[in-house]
């Protein structure tokens, strides 16, 4: 599967274009032996149509001819086989990212962009100096949280077969292999490619909460775990470059989860999963400091008869000694004289009961990592800094970052659940009916502790009981780490707060008294959001809630949903109302003398706040980061930043060096900004209006279930969560954000990223003039990245293949329903290249242009042959599993190819 398009590649990406030939000739290869001849034939035939199609502009109507009535085996086939293409190319960018930034490493006189060496050099010349940085390093934060909302889940065989590829690729980045060294990377890439082929990409099977938990483990355990010492030793480097200071680098770097603590919508997800979460976490971080512990033993043979060792080790090993009789004896006596490697030898032992709940094993981190930090101490004193400290600091760091707990599992459930539960404790059918304000005055003595809640009857009370009994116990067994926000979805008031509170006491969840957990309400709609610094300020000055934050360090965290407020008002509105709530809520929190952390729930599409983050983080509001960035990855995002090493570790050094930045550099006031927000809230406001008149025309709904595969989708076993929050049947009110998104992304229209972006700004243009629009897009990093992550949508759209899609619908809903959207696609392309002064999409970014342009004849058939698929499997009433089956595989093929879906 050769592709000849060489033109397509600029000339610094001639590696690229070579290792893109390299594996399409390997799946080209790979075809022939696995489907034959014929197939392959076929293959390449229907790819060179696409190609023509697309260089020619022509109807999609003959491409889509000769893709119609395939067997569904075959379609299948034919979809997997343009499938593992996408793999192999996806591959072979990031691939090439990595020799890029080898290259630039290279080049010594320039640092690679965006780096912490280039980040720290600006600041530098900017003015900021290394006290400066070391009270800013000192109380930065940055979280990345993983959750399972999958769309894109590769199952873990599978990863490691794409690791074996990476690592061949990578093996000959510099062309200096002998041709017996090349010729077997190309027989374990084949082999990789050959077995990857014969192997499901996913289960038939609905993943229980169990995988999705061994999934993310995978990206925490196996990549963020080996590269996170590398991160710190990157900026400690550049810090000594850059401003000839020693600064002693605190924790800087923690990672979250969702995943088995979610458990809004999800019936799967309670006290068993998180205990059982936990518990599995805990496993994974401990064998690896087992592997790591053990290497360390090997390694620091050092003797006393040849190099001192600080006293207080020995005094550790007389102790261990007693406490560990059965592993002290079993140490060599020839081994007697080597300090470091007895020591080690018995940690390895306590680490063994730690990981097998036995007497001995060690309470908590903070014990491993004093063992850890002695070690390296008497290495330092004792010219060991070349002799294993090298080693020894990178296992503190790792044990400091990932405790006993590797990630801090959040825990979120709606605020209606917790109001059932207390309708039912407090005998109050009408409870929910409730003024807030009386609702906060009645919890009010529940959540200080001077009353309780009586005992639960009822199944969700009981559940509810179970989740902070579980958390309790965790804080004991895994340590305070362990457990990170509790986030509240749907909270509305103080109330729904004060909730959380009093069922966590009758929970058992205390400590020394109080509640040691943090509190999260997510603002979701745009109604939340405009309303959210009102509840914000009642909160703040709810005397009992006030008392329970103090206790707490005095910061709240508030959540941003992305998605339903998007889902809701459309994008324009929804980054308008995020951006407006940031601000708003600072102001709340600063006159109530709290530290406010925003926790950004964005998903991997666009419009779910997806995105380059570091673009983001710069364009975020005055203040609003300030050394603190939590945030979700999801989806495909997840494997695209954390999936390969060297990558994970240049998104780390990406997101260090934009939060630096935006939180030490004061941008300067710009009189125009007033005026540019007050433009904001009427485009915000023509965007909103444009988005809800084509979701409340009657027969919308109707129209979105015919002219998208959503009953695909809905069926799909994507995660262990339910699409739809409450009952199966509903409208789009029901339907969480993620199918929304997913459904228009299938078949090619994209629309939740764009509808209604082109009325807004036209409506502007003709109220506030053009030139004061050109203006805004251009100095304003707001909505200058507004425009460009639209951009970067339209740009991935097809609406020829989306018109295709429409008429599904039937005749009359076609006709209603498919002008508008095409109309207002036109009008949103208009705009943004207007406004950024192209003439084509991506002009201003030739590499994801070129990565389009490459996956778009690959793509453009699964399209067709999954709106094939969709039509027969309809007119079987839903009921042939042959073509579900196929068209599963279309699903996940497109959202391969088109990378940013969920």
């Amino acid at each position: 599967m050769h592709d000849s398009r060489e033109s397509e590649f600029r000339p610094q990406d001639a590696p690229l274009r070579e290792d893109v030939r390299r594996l399409g000739a390997l799946v080209g290869t790979m075809l022939g032996e696995q489907m034959g001849a014929e197939f392959l034939a076929m293959v390449e035939a229907i790819r060179a149509a696409a190609i023509q199609r697309r260089e020619s502009a022509a109807a999609v109507a003959g491409l889509g001819a000769r893709l119609q009535g395939l067997a569904p085996t075959l379609a299948d086939a034919l979809t997997r086989a343009f499938s593992t293409y996408f793999h192999v190319v996806n591959v072979a960018e990031r691939v090439h990212r990595i020799r890029r930034r080898r290259a630039w490493q290279r080049a010594l006189a320039t640092p690679q962009p965006d780096g912490l060496h280039d980040v720290l050099a600006r600041l530098r010349d900017g003015g900021i100096g290394a006290d400066a940085l070391r009270e800013m390093l000192g109380r930065l934060r940055i979280e990345p949280v993983f959750t399972a909302h999958p769309t894109e889940a590769v199952r873990r065989s599978l990863l490691e077969k794409e690791q074996v590829i990476v690592r061949c690729l990578v093996a000959d980045l510099d062309g200096e292999q002998t041709p017996g060294e090349r010729a077997a990377g190309i027989a374990q890439m084949r082999m990789a490619l050959s077995v990857g082929w014969q192997t499901a990409e996913a289960s038939a099977l609905r993943p229980s909460v169990q995988d999705e938990v061994d999934h993310i483990g995978f990206y925490l355990s196996d990549v963020l775990y080996r590269v996170l010492p590398v991160y710190y030793e990157i900026l400690d480097d550049a810090l000594r470059t850059c401003t000839g200071a020693t600064i002693e680098l605190p924790t800087l770097l923690r990672f979250g989860t969702w995943v088995g603590g979610d458990m809004d919508g999800n019936p799967n997800v309670g006290a068993a999963t998180i205990e059982a979460t936990l518990r599995a976490q805990r496993t994974l971080v401990l064998e690896r400091y087992l592997a790591d512990v053990g290497r360390l033993a090997r390694l620091l043979s050092q003797s006393q008869s040849r190099v001192g060792v600080d006293a207080r080790v020995i005094a550790r090993i007389a102790e261990y000694q007693r406490m560990l009789p059965q592993a002290a004896a079993l140490i060599r006596p020839r081994h007697a004289e080597m300090p470091y490697r007895v020591l080690l030898t018995l940690m390895l032992a306590r680490l063994r009961a730690s990981l097998d709940d036995t007497a001995h094993g060690y309470a908590k981190a903070d014990e491993f990592a004093d063992d850890v930090e002695l070690i390296g101490a008497s290495l330092r004193a004792h010219a060991g800094s070349h002799a294993g400290w090298f080693s020894v600091r990178r296992l503190l760091w790792r044990v400091r970052t990932f405790g006993f707990h590797l990630a801090r599992l959040d825990v979120r459930q709606d605020a209606r659940i917790h109001a059932q539960a207390l309708a039912a404790a407090l005998d109050d059918a009408q409870w929910s009916e409730r003024d807030i304000g009386a609702q906060a005055r009645r919890l009010a003595s529940y959540a200080a502790g001077s009353a309780r809640l009586p005992a639960p009857a009822d199944a969700v009370g009981r559940a509810l009981d179970a989740v902070f009994t579980t958390l309790g116990a965790a804080r004991t067994v895994h340590g305070d780490a362990s457990i990170g926000l509790y986030i509240i979805s749907m909270a509305h008031s103080v109330a729904d707060v004060l909730a959380v509170l009093a069922l966590a006491r009758r929970g058992g969840l205390l400590g020394a008294g109080a509640v040691p957990l943090d509190i999260t309400p997510l603002l979701e709609t745009i109604d939340d959001l405009q309303h959210g610094a009102d509840m914000l300020a009642a909160l703040l000055a709810e005397p009992v809630y006030r008392a329970h934050l103090d206790a707490r360090g005095g910061v709240q965290t508030v959540m941003l949903g992305y998605s339903d407020s998007a889902k809701d008002g459309g994008i324009v509105a929804s980054r308008w109302a995020l951006q407006h709530a940031q601000t708003q809520l600072l102001a709340v929190a600063a006159q109530a003398s709290v530290r406010l952390t925003f926790f950004h729930g964005r998903g991997g599409s666009v419009s779910r706040g997806g995105g380059k983050t570091t673009r983001a983080v710069l364009a975020a509001p005055p203040g609003s980061i300030d050394g603190r960035l939590r945030f979700t990855e999801q989806g495909e995002v997840v494997h695209r930043n954390y999936g390969i090493r060297a990558l994970a570790l240049r998104t780390l050094e990406q997101l260090s060096g934009a939060v630096l930045r935006a939180s030490l550099i004061t941008p300067g006031v710009d009189a125009r900004e007033p005026h540019w927000a007050a433009a904001m809230d009427t485009i915000a406001a023509e965007g909103q209006a444009a988005y809800r008149a084509l979701l409340e025309t009657p027969g919308f709904v109707a129209y979105f279930r015919a002219a998208t595969p959503i009953d695909v989708i809905e069926r799909m076993t994507l995660s262990s969560r339910p699409p739809r929050r409450g009952a199966a049947a509903g409208g789009v009110e029901s339907l969480r954000a993620i199918p929304w998104v997913f459904a228009w992304t299938q078949c090619r229209a994209g629309m939740t990223a764009w509808y209604g972006v082109g009325s807004a700004l036209q409506r502007a243009a003709e109220t506030l003039g053009e030139v004061a629009l050109l203006d805004m897009a251009r100095d304003w990093p707001f909505l200058r990245t507004l425009l460009d992550d639209v951009e970067m949508v339209l740009a991935k759209c097809d609406m020829d293949i989306a018109t295709r899609f429409s008429q599904l619908a039937g005749d009359d809903l076609h006709a209603r329903f498919s002008p508008r959207l095409r109309d207002e696609f036109a009008l949103t392309r208009h705009w943004v290249l207007r406004l950024k002064g192209h003439d084509e999409l991506l002009a201003g970014d030739p590499r994801l242009a070129q990565s389009i342009r490459l996956r778009n004849p690959y793509i453009d058939p699964m399209s067709l042959i999954q709106l094939d698929l969709l039509a027969r499997w309809r007119a079987t009433g839903r009921n042939d599993d042959a073509l579900f089956a196929a068209l599963v595989t279309t699903v996940n093929g497109i959202a391969q190819g088109l990378q940013n879906t969920g």
